[in-house]
C-alpha cells in the first residue's frame, strides 16, 4: 500500500465549527460571484442559462463536499489534495496536487482577488490604484495569519458574517426593485443549454465555486474533526450556493444584458442600476470588503498545503516552520509573493480559464479517489459517509471529466498551462525524491 505524505505533522487545534464553517464560505465568496456573470453573458446569450450554469456549479459543489467530507474525516490532516491524493494513489501524485495548490489552487485565485478587491475599492474611493491596493491587502492579511492563529481565525469570522448579512439584505432589495421580465430575455435557454459555450461556462463556475473545499486543508487544526469537517464543508457550501443563486438573479434583473455582457465589475453596474450611481459607489465598498474577506481564507488556508510538503520533504522543510501562536510563516510569506508577482504581470481574464481548469482536474480526481480509497482500505475508520454514494461523486467526476474535454478544446492555451503545470511538479517530484517526514526536531 502506498505510504501516506503526511504522517502527522505538529498541527494545532485552534479552529472550530463556527471558523471552519465560515472559512469555507469566506473561500467561496470571492471574485467569481462579482466577475464572472458578465462573460457568461456574453458567451451565453441567455439569463436563464447563465442561472442554469449557477445552479449546475452548485450541485457539483455540493457533491464535491460530500466526497470531500468523508475523505477528510477519514484522514483528518492538514494539506487537502497533497495529503489527500498522496495516501491514496501516490506521493508523486500527492506532490503535484501540493504545487498545483500553491500555484493555481491559491496563489492566481489570491492574485485575482485581491486584484479585483482594488478595482471595486477604486470604485469607491476613485484615485486608489488597484494593483498597490490588492498588494496591500495581501500584505496585511499575510501578517496577520501569519502571527496569530487564533486572533487572524476570529477576525475572518467577523468579516464573514458580516458580509453575508450584508449580501442577504442587497439580494432581498433587489428581487424588489429589480425587472424579473429581463431573465426571459435574449437567447432561447434550451439551445444556449445545449451549445458547446455551456460546458466551457463550466469553467467560470469552477473559478467561481473554488473554495468549497477549504476547511480540507486546515484538518488537522480543527477540533473534533469527525462533526466540524462535514458540518463546515457542507453547510458552507449550501450558503453560498443560495447567495449565488440569489445574487445572480438580482444581476440579472437590475440591468439589460447589453449593460452586463462581457463586463467585470457586474455588481457595480446591477447596483447603480438598481439604487443610483451613490448606492453602486458603496456596494462597490461592500464588495471589496467581501473580496478582502476571501484574501483572508486563502492565505488562512493555503500555507497549510505548503507546510505539510515541507515536513515530508528535507528541500522544503522552512515551509513548515511556524510560531508557537502563528501559522506557517515562511509558506504564508511564499504564497504572499507569488501572488503579487501574477498581480504585477498577469491579465484577469488569462487566470480564470487556467485557474477554473486546473483545479477542476485535480478535484475530479481526488472525489475519483473516494472510490478508490474504498477499494483499497475498506477497513479505515470512516465517521461520516457521503451522502448518495456511488451517485453523487459519480456525477462530480463526470461533469468534471465534461468540462475538462470542452475546455481543452475551446480554451487549449490556458487548459495546455494548466496541465503543463501538473507535468511540472511530477517533475519536480522526481527531482527531490521521496523522503520519509522529518522529526519534529529537525524542523528549523
Amino acid at each position: 500500500m502506498t505510504p501516506s505524505p503526511i504522517s502527522g505533522p505538529n498541527e494545532k487545534v485552534a479552529i472550530g465549527a463556527r471558523t471552519a464553517t465560515l472559512l469555507v464560505v469566506a473561500s467561496m465568496l470571492g471574485t467569481g460571484i462579482f466577475t464572472t456573470t458578465g462573460f457568461l453573458v456574453r458567451d451565453l446569450g441567455s439569463p436563464i442559462a447563465v442561472l442554469a450554469v449557477w445552479a449546475v456549479g452548485g450541485l457539483l459543489a455540493w457533491s464535491g463536499a460530500l466526497s470531500y467530507a468523508e475523505l477528510v474525516t477519514a484522514l483528518p490532516r492538514n494539506g487537502g489534495e497533497y495529503q489527500l491524493l498522496g495516501r491514496i494513489y501516490h506521493p508523486a501524485l500527492g506532490f503535484a496536487a501540493g504545487m498545483v495548490s500553491l500555484v493555481v489552487g491559491f496563489a492566481a485565485p489570491l492574485a485575482a482577488s485581491a486584484l479585483a478587491f482594488g478595482h471595486y475599492l477604486s470604485a469607491l474611493v476613485p484615485g486608489i490604484e488597484p494593483a498597490a491596493a490588492g498588494i496591500a491587502i495581501i500584505a496585511t492579511f499575510s501578517a496577520l495569519h501569519a502571527i496569530h492563529v487564533r486572533l487572524g481565525g476570529r477576525f475572518q469570522s467577523v468579516m464573514t458574517a458580516v458580509q453575508v448579512a450584508l449580501l442577504l439584505g442587497f439580494v432581498v432589495a433587489g428581487v424588489v426593485l429589480g425587472d424579473p421580465s429581463r431573465l426571459a430575455a435574449g437567447r432561447p435557454a434550451l439551445e444556449a443549454v445545449g451549445s458547446p459555450s455551456f460546458a466551457i461556462s463550466l469553467v467560470y463556475f469552477s473559478f467561481a465555486y473554488s473554495g468549497w473545499n477549504g476547511a480540507a486543508y486546515l484538518a488537522g487544526e480543527v477540533s473534533r474533526p469527525s462533526r466540524t469537517l462535514p458540518l463546515a464543508l457542507l453547510l458552507g457550501t449550501a450558503i453560498v450556493i443560495v447567495l449565488y443563486m440569489g445574487l445572480n438573479a438580482v444581476f440579472l434583473a437590475a440591468a439589460p444584458a447589453t449593460e452586463l455582457s462581457g463586463v467585470v465589475e457586474v455588481g457595480h453596474v446591477a447596483a447603480t442600476r438598481l439604487f443610483g450611481s451613490a448606492a453602486g459607489r458603496l456596494f462597490s465598498g461592500l464588495i471589496a470588503l467581501v473580496l478582502a474577506s476571501s484574501v483572508g481564507a486563502m492565505i488562512m488556508a493555503g500555507p497549510r498545503v505548503y507546510q505539510a510538503m515541507g515536513t515530508d520533504y528535507p528541500a522544503l522543510r522552512l515551509l513548515a516552520w511556524r510560531t508557537r501562536h502563528g501559522g506557517p510563516t515562511v509558506a504564508v510569506a511564499l504564497q504572499a509573493l507569488i501572488a503579487t508577482s501574477m498581480i504585477l504581470t498577469s491579465s484577469f481574464s488569462a487566470l480564470l480559464t487556467y485557474v477554473g481548469f486546473t483545479l477542476s482536474l485535480v478535484a475530479g480526481v481526488t472525489v475519483l479517489g473516494l472510490f478508490v480509497s474504498r477499494w483499497r482500505e475498506p477497513r479505515l475508520p470512516r465517521p461520516y459517509l457521503a451522502w448518495g454514494y456511488p451517485i453523487t461523486p459519480a456525477l462530480f467526476v463526470l461533469l468534471a471529466g465534461w468540462m475538462a474535454f470542452h475546455a481543452l478544446a475551446e480554451r487549449p492555451a490556458a487548459s495546455w498551462a494548466g496541465l503543463g503545470t501538473i507535468l511540472g511538479a511530477l517533475a519536480l517530484h522526481g527531482l527531490l525524491g521521496w523522503r520519509r517526514p522529518l522529526p519534529d526536531a529537525a524542523l528549523p
